[in-house]
């Protein structure tokens, strides 16, 4: 098992989180599997805030932003996660507000139509609890998914 002085894990902890943006929990998970002890992971997460490499809210923002532009997430299955992670709840709500309105009721707009049109096989009962089942797994808020079944089912 190797063993890392606090410079190696903190300079290992650098490239980590100039790879990609990470969390404090992710980060702390890092270093425990690393096997370092508390009083150093408390050090380099110290460290890693303060030269910038650690942001919690601009975590959030990316996260959020990427969920949703690239996996089509909703805003309860990215607050679920970003909850998950353990991010507070003003930078989620200061996150999910950075996404626009008009892009988000456009998106499950899009991405209903392209599932409703996969389920023409079905019958219009199974095709209506299918669109459903998909939209809430991707956490959408249950009112626009029955606006968007109503749409659908009436066109």
């Amino acid at each position: 098992m190797k063993t890392y002085s606090v410079d190696e894990a903190l300079e290992k902890l650098r490239h980590y989180c100039a790879y990609q943006e990470r969390c404090h929990k992710e980060v702390k998970n890092k270093l425990y599997s690393m096997h370092m002890i508390p009083e150093a992971v408390t050090q380099i997460v110290g460290t890693l805030v303060a030269e910038n490499y650690l942001n919690e809210s601009r975590f959030a923002q990316q996260f959020a932003q990427g969920k949703f532009s690239i996996k089509h997430w909703g805003k309860l299955r990215i607050t679920q996660e970003l909850k998950s992670r353990a991010i507070s709840d003003y930078d989620i709500r200061k996150a999910l507000s950075a996404i626009d309105d008009g892009a988000y009721s456009e998106k499950i707009s899009n991405i209903s139509q392209k599932k409703w049109e996969q389920l023409e096989r079905n019958t219009p009962q199974v095709r209506k609890q299918k669109l459903y089942q998909y939209l809430a797994y991707r956490g959408w808020e249950t009112h626009l998914i029955y606006a968007q079944i109503d749409t659908l089912s009436t066109n």
